[in-house]
């Protein structure tokens, strides 16, 4: 692994960069693209499975759709439930080595052989048992995944100081992510729709190629994390599992509004566009009568997010990142509003407003992950924690971000049954009534809209500025 040159020293842990990264000082390229390379990892694992998975279990291995929702909400909350304790096995494991690679590594080796798992439940199983199959391996995925993610989303503090410099970081990471929904979310069902006659050996195969991929990005951006001196401390290596995590993430949470107002925001943001994306493959199939036209729906997301990520890092240095993160959520408000016209007149136009929901989405992920450190670093500053809590940040940000998402899958698993659909499995033809298909309708449009109305409410509650970041003294000029 490579070793940070000096301009990557960070700080003693938990403390904000000052003094070691200049706030002011660039950030190597080969460290924005190392840290950017962990987003084919994380937007990966976030939309393949929530493309696919409720659809595999429900129209290839013959599971309810509530019982496939339920699979997903499990696993789900066994993720929310782990994550604040990794969070502090984050901060401790820095305390005590000087960085967070380790629990990083420990994901990108286990990520990618529970994520096959996932899609190799064997030919002719019963219902009841291949959902069991999938509840244990996604289960097992998603923790190998939060030790990766956790101490990932708690670097950009420590990387760098610079207020704009953090926007500049993430971007890249947004970027990165749009291309990771691409190859994930259009390449995945293609891989899997090689092979029409079995589609098991399909799913399976496309597990296979989307592993190598994860693996390969967790591995890169693990190379990134700073290399410290251990801090011995009273409480490090102690309290691995116990409810000190869960009473530290609590006080950070009461501790600091606007830690409080973004993660809400970016949960029901997370909601809306979780639900989408678990009824993409619905509305390709069912509403636009073409499987494969799951393809299509996600190269009209991508294209125009890729062109517009580094558009909304411009405009947030010239008006700042919070009215920029309005900006991008009014305009994915105004996209979802008029796809609710596919009720009456489905159909290829659809394209277009996802195309502008993409746009937006590109500003709705670089903004919030742009200003979370800003969140940590301020905490960090006026605290006045001597270890920092950056890790415990994360797990609980992970968390909400995991039960957003979650619910989205989760919901649409409720429209499905309380619409009539009818589940199937592999190579089985079905006719599904127009009431679900109505509801698949209004989970890809109208209950997106109304997430991002409440999303905006709280965003309101975000106080944050660059000046009250300076003051604190996070950054030098």
């Amino acid at each position: 692994m490579s070793s940070p040159s000096s301009s990557e020293s960070v700080p003693m842990p938990g403390m904000p960069a000052t003094g070691t990264t200049p706030a002011a000082a660039k950030l190597p390229a080969r460290t924005v693209t190392r840290y950017a390379a962990g987003s084919l990892a994380t937007g990966g694992f976030a939309t393949l499975p929530g493309l696919v998975l409720v659809y595999y279990l429900t129209d290839s291995l013959g599971v309810t759709a509530l019982a496939a929702g339920l699979i997903v909400t499990l696993a789900k909350i066994w993720d929310v439930v782990i994550d604040p304790i990794i969070g502090g096995l984050s901060d401790r494991t820095l305390a005590r080595t000087g960085s967070r690679r380790g629990p990083m590594l420990i994901g990108a080796v286990g990520l990618p052989v529970t994520f096959v798992l996932m899609f190799a439940v064997p030919p002719g199983l019963g219902p009841a048992v291949s959902a069991t199959w999938v509840l244990i391996a996604f289960v097992a995925a998603a923790t190998f995944f939060s030790m990766f993610q956790i101490p990932y989303i708690a670097l950009p503090a420590e990387l760098t100081g610079g207020y704009k410099e953090r926007t500049r970081l993430l971007t890249w990471r947004v970027v990165v992510l749009t291309i990771a929904i691409l190859l994930f979310g259009a390449g995945g069902p293609e891989i899997r729709d090689l092979f029409p006659d079995n589609q098991l050996l399909g799913y399976l195969l496309m597990a296979v190629a989307a592993a190598v991929l994860l693996g390969l990005s967790l591995w890169v951006a693990s190379t990134v994390a700073p290399q410290g001196s251990p801090i011995v401390s009273a409480t490090a290596g102690h309290k691995a599992f116990s409810a000190t995590h869960y009473r530290e993430g609590l006080r950070a949470l009461r501790d600091s509004a606007p830690f409080r107002a973004l993660l809400a925001t970016f949960m029901l943001q997370g909601l809306a566009t979780g639900l989408m994306l678990a009824g993409a493959q619905y509305v390709a199939t069912w509403v636009l009568h073409d499987q494969g036209a799951v393809t299509i729906l996600f190269a009209s997301l991508i294209a125009p997010a890729l062109l517009f990520a580094p558009v909304w890092r411009w405009i947030a240095d010239r008006v700042g990142k919070v009215r920029t993160f309005r900006i991008a959520s009014l305009l994915f408000l105004v996209a979802t509003i008029a796809l609710i016209g596919m009720l009456l007149w489905p159909g290829m136009w659809i394209l277009a407003p996802v195309g502008i929901a993409g746009a937006a989405y590109a500003g709705m992920q670089t903004m919030p992950m742009a200003m979370l450190p800003d969140v940590m670093s301020h905490d960090a500053a006026t605290s006045g924690d001597p270890e920092g809590r950056a890790g415990v940040f994360g797990g609980v940000w992970t968390a909400g971000e995991t039960a957003g998402m979650a619910l989205g899958s989760t919901t649409l698993a409720l429209v499905l049954a309380a619409t009539g659909y009818v589940e199937s499995v592999a190579s089985v033809t079905v006719t599904q009534p127009a009431t679900a298909i109505s509801g698949i309708a209004l989970a890809f449009s109208l209950f997106p809209a109304l997430l991002m109305l409440a999303s905006l409410a709280t965003l309101r509650g975000y106080k944050l500025s660059e000046r009250d970041v300076e003051h604190a003294g996070v950054t030098t000029q």
